[in-house]
């Protein structure tokens, strides 16, 4: 058996190492493992900091059987992987649960008495809880309003690390600098385009381009009035909500409905002429994937959102409606918003108690068992494996999907001496993985996963650039990391 302790937060764990060995040796002594299983267990202890998440206490996947070498008869029985929340876990729970856990990885075909499955075992790019994170964005001044409180106050520190007036203030310096040395060298063009993707409140972009103007008329220069401000967003509810945000500066402003995964598609004119590009959690916020490395194999992770059965019939009976409508129910909610109840406040109360039950289930998937394999756009085999060679061992990470497609997909409207900006949360070196949960979690009604930036990294190279990762010193105890470009000699 292998035991991993991935996180350094003993004392806010709930079950402790030493609980976990004691549980399996009496599973093993009364039976319940046999011999075999536990020379294939590998237990992962886990601390989730995020209060609202996807994961039960207790998750067992186990993965495909391993082939056999070429003459041999049989291959080794296929690694259990077992997942335990510690911060959930009570030593007086855990026998119960890691016997649950382990019938159902067991089982022929997964149990659906326990729970609602929305869905078929699939990437988690393509899951519905996708459906959800689009809902909460498309709808988020209902729920703000329902839940008493703005989006930012759901963030860390309760405010966002792009509204920070030094950080804002030195992004205004380092684009100023620029502007002024091709001024010099006669670059400048005579309209100055800078783009925000996903303005959220609009607050960061008002602040960049007031200080902007401040230090403009600071030092004498009239870059101001060139500027042309795009702010992107697939939600048109927050790009009128951005709007007040940036009232003084409205006539440089333009409002463009944005896919974020592919601003080229909406601003393919713009090809090689923007400045400045800049986005603040938004890469995290975008659809990824798992995927697992274990004796020197991958496996894709596939997972299946459910509402537990005890979740389900306490809703039901919440909202007097039959359990069987559950399903039904949630479907029309996703088609139609929070009206679908016939009543706004019952639909957004029904909205929430959904979200906070959802939970993810998992299988692993070996990579050539899927015929139609398809890595994020910009990324492949070759790559990938050369990236893992800086991380030997077992490991499981995030791909990145929607970040790494958002990214090649933008990297083309840059000016060739434009840069790209983001502050987000990063693991920049893979064995980050091996030391923290990494998401998938909820913040809010959304979906935070924290973005592999070596892959990102990976991309970039193959794509002409450089990135460069500097940590958040704006704020003491950040977890943002700032992302920024550079092309490659």
């Amino acid at each position: 058996m292998i035991l991993q302790l991935n996180h350094l937060n003993g004392k806010a764990a709930a079950a402790t190492t030493q609980s976990v060995v004691d549980t399996l040796y009496k599973l093993l002594d009364e039976g319940r493992i046999d011999t075999a299983q536990f020379s294939r267990l590998n237990v992962q202890l886990d601390w989730i900091q995020y209060k609202q998440n996807f994961r039960e206490m207790v998750t067992a996947s186990r993965a495909s059987k391993t082939r056999a070498p070429a003459g041999a008869k049989d291959a080794r029985p296929p690694v259990l992987d077992i997942r335990i929340d510690t911060r959930q876990a009570t030593p007086e729970s855990l026998r119960a649960e890691i016997s649950r856990a382990m019938t159902a990885a067991d089982a022929e075909s997964p149990r659906s008495d326990d729970r609602i499955p929305l869905e078929d075992f699939k990437s988690l790019r393509t899951s519905i809880v996708w459906e959800f994170n689009k809902l909460y964005w498309t709808f988020l001044r209902d729920w703000e309003k329902a839940t008493g409180k703005g989006y930012e106050q759901a963030l860390p520190g309760g405010k966002s690390d792009g509204n920070h007036d030094e950080a804002v203030m030195d992004s205004v310096a380092d684009f100023w600098t620029l502007l002024r040395d091709m001024d010099t060298k006669n670059q400048l063009p005579a309209e100055i385009f800078i783009l925000e993707i996903g303005v959220g409140s609009g607050t960061r972009c008002g602040m960049f381009v007031e200080k902007f103007r401040q230090l403009d008329a600071q030092r004498g220069t009239t870059y101001y009035p060139k500027l042309r401000v795009l702010m992107g967003d697939y939600s048109l509810a927050t790009l009128d909500m951005s709007r007040p945000a940036v009232k003084e500066h409205i006539e440089l402003c333009s409002f463009l409905a944005l896919d974020a995964l592919n601003p080229l598609k909406t601003l393919s004119f713009l090809r090689h002429k923007i400045l400045y590009i800049h986005s603040t959690n938004m890469y995290d916020n975008l659809p990824d994937e798992e995927m697992l490395r274990r004796d020197g194999r991958l496996f894709y992770i596939h997972m299946r959102a459910y509402v537990p059965m005890s979740e389900a019939a306490r809703i039901a009976e919440k909202f007097r409606i039959p359990v069987e409508t559950i399903r039904p129910s949630i479907d029309k909610l996703l088609a139609i918003g929070p009206d679908a109840m016939g009543d706004r406040s019952c639909g957004m109360s029904f909205w929430q108690e959904i979200w906070q039950s959802i939970r993810l289930e998992e299988k692993n998937v070996a990579i050539e068992d899927l015929p139609d394999l398809a890595l994020p756009h910009g990324l492949d085999m070759v790559k990938l494996e050369g990236v893992l060679d800086e991380s030997p061992g077992d490991l499981r990470f995030h791909l990145s999907s929607g970040a790494m497609e958002s990214f090649v997909n933008t990297i083309p409207l840059l000016h060739p001496r434009g840069y790209l900006q983001v502050q987000d949360i990063f693991v920049t070196d893979l064995n980050e993985y091996r030391l923290g949960f990494h998401g998938p979690g909820k913040l809010d009604g959304s979906i935070v996963n924290w973005v592999n930036g070596a892959l990102l990294r990976g991309v970039a190279e193959r794509s002409g650039y450089d990135l460069h990762f500097a940590p958040y010193r704006y704020r003491k105890g950040s977890k943002t990391s700032i992302l920024y470009t550079s092309p490659r000699e």
